[in-house]
């Protein structure tokens, strides 16, 4: 038998601990003294002690964790349950950096208030374009909802056209639209540049030409789409300040997109017209 201290010791938890176990019955002693009330625990009782301190950091409540116990669970389910786990928490820490690196952005943003801009921005004409296109719909504007559906989009445009043998002739473009629902949503398009000869059936994608821009005002933004937003708002300064109006989302030009979103390179095209 081992006394609560050294039941505690090899299993490195606290003495306090031990004694809410034992309140709420989750792990009860195997003896208590009935004179003087002390504590007495089995060596074999260790390995419900580890499964308790594994579920208990896997984020379940003791209460859980005695339902779970009382099931019966072997090594192989906590394994199970620690992939499961280990699987959220990453997902979780993805999106907590992601939200980081918007509120950075935001502030860098907000630091730059009120002294020169250092993006050049100019107004210029865009050709017409054919191109293989998908389409997909976003909550809304935020990057936190844009960024998981123009990924798996561009994913499978291009997965589409490789299979059917067609070759991208440029950069890849991105277009956004109001959700004819009227919920705030967003329509996002996604295309790929490809030879006018390409007939329609060749692949499961729409086939259209991207109408001319008269006049977009062009800016180009270095780095990952998370942190566009002073690239944005040097569009919409630069709009006002110069006696244009906006005539519609900007258009996305991937000029370069290695695997590493801090050295991209993309120009937003916001169509605009005089006022």
């Amino acid at each position: 038998m081992l006394n609560i201290g050294d039941f505690a010791s090899h299993g490195r938890v606290s003495v306090r601990m031990l004694r809410h176990y034992d309140a709420i019955g989750l792990l009860r002693p195997a003896r208590v003294d009935p004179v003087s009330g002390y504590r007495s625990y089995e060596a074999g009782q260790l390995a419900r002690l580890n499964r308790v301190i594994a579920l208990k950091e896997l984020g379940f409540t003791l209460q859980q964790v005695r339902a779970v116990l009382d099931e019966e669970v072997d090594a192989a389910a906590l394994r199970g349950m620690l992939r499961l786990r280990r699987a959220q928490l990453a997902e979780a820490i993805a999106a907590d950096e992601q939200r980081l690196a918007r509120v950075e952005a935001r502030l860098r943003t907000i630091e730059s208030e009120g002294t020169m801009s250092q993006h050049e921005v100019v107004v210029k004409p865009v050709p017409s374009v054919r191109v293989a296109q998908l389409t997909g719909v976003a909550a809304s504007y935020e990057p936190e909802e844009i960024g998981p559906v123009i990924g798996p989009l561009f994913t499978e445009l291009c997965r589409r056209l490789a299979a059917a043998g067609i070759a991208e002739t440029g950069p890849s473009v991105a277009r956004y639209e109001d959700s004819p629902e009227g919920d705030g949503s967003v329509r996002i398009l996604v295309a790929v540049p490809i030879a006018r000869s390409v007939r329609p059936g060749r692949a499961d994608v729409e086939l259209l030409d991207l109408p001319p821009i008269e006049q977009a005002a062009s800016v180009v933004h270095r780095g990952s789409m998370d942190d566009s937003v002073g690239s944005f708002q040097a569009l919409a300064r630069f709009i006002e300040e110069n006696g244009y109006r906006s005539a519609g989302y900007a258009r996305e030009l991937y000029l370069e997109c290695p695997d590493d979103p801090a050295r991209w390179v993309v120009e937003l095209q916001e169509p605009v017209v005089r006022r």
